[in-house]
């Protein structure tokens, strides 16, 4: 694409520098990012018309306020007509609280989520010292809890790390059903004690765009919120298939299924649909589920009524 400002001409006429000072000035002014002009001194030299309105004290060839430096995302220095100078993309203010706000409520989420196993354990070491009790069973549930603990803290830091970005979601495809292969033969014995099936069927050909890591992290979340809460006897399947323009990746069983008025919700943090169940499973899985989907271009949706099952499907879009 060619620049906008024809850095590597020869000397230019005055009337094209000035059409090129004023093309940058409305570059600058109406873009609809908060952006703020300093030149080599910190000065401001430009803003855009949002930067203005959202920004106090803002004048040309004055210092700006602390506001430009604590908000800022993204400073980038350049040189023009032999004069240094730092374009400055800020946070919206609102977009910040808003962040401020879901980290709070998280936080509070995660702090309760772990303070009730945390209340068990208590309450299971202290009636284990009590005369006549069984020990070995009160310390073998205790044990369970603790474990419990350590997967929704290993949740917690998984699902920070792929918002942060850390957490590389998607290079290149990779064929899944070896890998759904995988994830239903390891967690058969679990399965099993469940009295549930699990099942795997698909197109060996059909490739998801993602790692094959975040493969596993999918189907076995998903199989493992089925184990928990599809009930004795149900069949849970990993299925993968082609559908038009899509790639289809989904889990589905004929277990107790949800309340309709439930699905649009599953995906959210610490959500149960069923409150009876609240001390099983981190309430994370499918929250993770949706993270990866999404980070890799796909779209997830649930589907089902009570007495009926459940599906989640994560379909994504392939050339």
């Amino acid at each position: 694409m060619k620049s906008l400002f024809r850095r590597d001409r020869g000397p230019a006429q005055d009337g094209d520098s000035r059409l090129e000072a004023e093309r940058g000035r409305v570059l600058v002014e109406e873009s609809r990012e908060i952006v703020v002009v300093l030149d080599d001194d910190g000065r401001v030299v430009a803003a855009s018309r949002r930067a203005r309105e959202l920004i106090d004290d803002l004048e040309d060839g004055s210092p700006p306020p602390a506001a430009v430096h604590r908000g800022s995302e993204l400073a980038v220095p350049y040189e023009v007509g032999g004069r240094r100078e730092t374009l400055v993309y800020l946070r919206d203010p609102g977009d910040m609280a808003a962040y401020e706000e879901l980290r709070a409520g998280f936080t509070a989420s995660v702090s309760h989520e772990l303070r009730t196993p945390l209340a068990r354990v208590l309450a299971l070491l202290e009636t284990a010292t009590l005369p006549g009790s069984d020990r070995d069973a009160l310390i073998e549930q205790a044990q369970a809890e603790v474990t419990q603990i350590g997967e929704l803290i290993d949740d917690v830091l998984f699902l920070s790390e792929l918002e942060s970005g850390r957490e590389v979601v998607a290079l290149g495809s990779t064929p899944a059903l070896p890998i759904l292969r995988e994830v239903a033969e390891g967690l058969s014995e679990q399965a099993a004690r469940a009295g549930m099936t699990l099942a795997v069927e698909g197109d060996e050909d059909v490739e998801l765009p993602l790692r094959p890591r975040m493969i596993r992290v999918l189907a076995q979340n998903l199989a493992e919120n089925a184990i928990r809460y599809a009930g004795p006897g149900a069949t849970f399947k990993l299925s993968l298939s082609r559908e038009c323009d899509e790639a289809v990746f989904a889990g589905s069983d004929d277990g107790v299924g949800v309340n309709k008025d439930d699905l649009p919700r599953l995906f959210e943090r610490f959500y149960r649909a069923d409150r009876a169940r609240a001390s099983r499973g981190t309430g994370l899985g499918l929250a993770i589920v949706k993270h990866v989907v999404t980070a890799a271009g796909g779209t997830v949706e649930a589907s089902g009524e009570r007495g009926r099952g459940l599906t989640i499907r994560c379909a994504f879009t392939t050339p």
